[in-house]
């Protein structure tokens, strides 16, 4: 199977069997987590309501996966008012990510009511004044550039607003997180994120190695992001990052999005909300209130024990194909977050945790907002 199609699909399942299963329960809101205060909870749910929610990384191949009302239904149900959506997949070619982008466009398109193309910084606010849901268009991966520095810019003007220099494995501009020994930034890539920064292109470290990590938080004049990723220190894994490059992250200005993959946690269970907020508040006292956001990179629709099995047979595929990484022998998902609305139960958990609002505001989607201001500023 093409690795890219792997990860659309075992990232987002959106099959048909999926969402005539799923997606009739993700519609409306969802009850609060177990343990929860009622008075808490409904100041949790206010403020969900009003704040700008960005999900800095999910439903990667967005016009694929929503290709249906109830899909639709359920996204704008879950709150959210801007997300990240990956294009051209983990090793897509330069076809395959264009198409990619075409079906993205078609669903906006197609669905003005509901989806919003972010092509600016101020289309982040219009898209919560409006009540639509803000897509801004992205890669992870290097693969469709083929090396061309010259692709940079082509795709900016494909409105890509955020570009990685790898996914897990080397490419001409640095090495990804599973390279073992592995250097940093390559020449080539040095050049690739002065045209990111000139471009008004958001460089994303999510999937480079330490070395490549550091070299492009260094080297970026603008501020770097890492948009989904987890820490290091809490637990040791080559997609977590740690401290030192998370430091100097938050000191250039830059933004880390905490995900909700199976990386939080050792091989032998499925990590819950509790192992979750143990990273998202390492990262806070690491990086401080202004830099950590979410990037969730999870399953966004909820799952049922089908789709659990058939995510395990598209987890074997990865692993044969060579793009997965230690730890992918469990779904992409939260048992206790399993909803659309996953981001407001992360709301009233940081509440609980005895954080203000003004802190889970930043959280949720002001850090991320502030700096693609600064980034995309060309």
């Amino acid at each position: 199977m093409d690795p890219s199609a792997s990860r659309r699909r075992f990232l987002g399942l959106s099959g048909a069997g999926l969402l005539a299963t799923a997606l009739p329960a993700a519609r409306g809101r969802t009850q609060a987590p177990p343990g929860s205060r009622g008075r808490d909870a409904t100041a949790s749910a206010e403020l969900y309501r009003r704040t700008l929610v960005v999900d800095a990384n999910t439903l990667a191949s967005i016009g694929y996966q929503c290709a249906d009302q109830a899909a639709i239904q359920a996204l704008r149900d879950s709150g959210i008012t801007v997300l990240k959506s990956t294009l051209g997949g983990a090793a897509g070619s330069f076809e395959e990510t264009v198409a990619d982008i075409g079906a993205a466009q078609a669903l906006i398109e197609h669905h003005p009511e509901t989806f919003l193309k972010v092509r600016r910084h101020d289309d982040l606010a219009r898209a919560k004044r409006e009540g639509k849901v803000g897509v801004i268009l992205s890669f992870e991966a290097a693969s469709m550039l083929e090396g061309q520095l010259d692709r940079i810019d082509l795709f900016r003007r494909f409105d890509v607003l955020v570009m990685g220099l790898t996914y897990n494995t080397a490419s001409p501009f640095g090495e990804g997180c599973l390279t073992v020994g592995g250097g940093g930034v390559t020449p080539l890539g040095r050049q690739a994120i002065a045209r990111m920064n000139a471009a008004g292109i958001a460089l994303d470290l999510s999937h480079a190695n330490a070395p490549t990590t550091a070299d492009g938080i260094a080297l970026s004049a603008k501020p770097a992001v890492i948009t989904h990723a987890g820490c290091h220190a809490v637990y040791a894994h080559p997609r977590n990052k740690r401290d030192r490059e998370m430091r100097a992250l938050a000191e250039r200005g830059g933004v880390m999005g905490i995900y909700m993959l199976p990386f939080l946690t050792d091989e032998h269970r499925q990590p819950m909300l509790e192992d979750y907020l143990r990273h998202m508040l390492h990262a806070l006292d690491v990086c401080g209130e202004d830099h950590v956001g979410i990037g969730t990179d999870s399953l966004f629709f909820t799952a049922t024990d089908d789709d659990l099995k058939a995510m395990a047979k598209l987890e074997a595929q990865r692993i044969s194909a060579g793009v997965a990484a230690p730890g992918e022998n469990r779904p992409p998902y939260i048992p206790d977050l399993n909803t659309p609305r996953k981001l407001e139960r992360v709301c009233d958990a940081l509440g609980r945790k005895g954080y203000g609002a003004r802190v889970v505001e930043k959280v949720l989607g002001l850090n991320f907002s502030r700096v693609f201001n600064e980034i995309w500023l060309a």
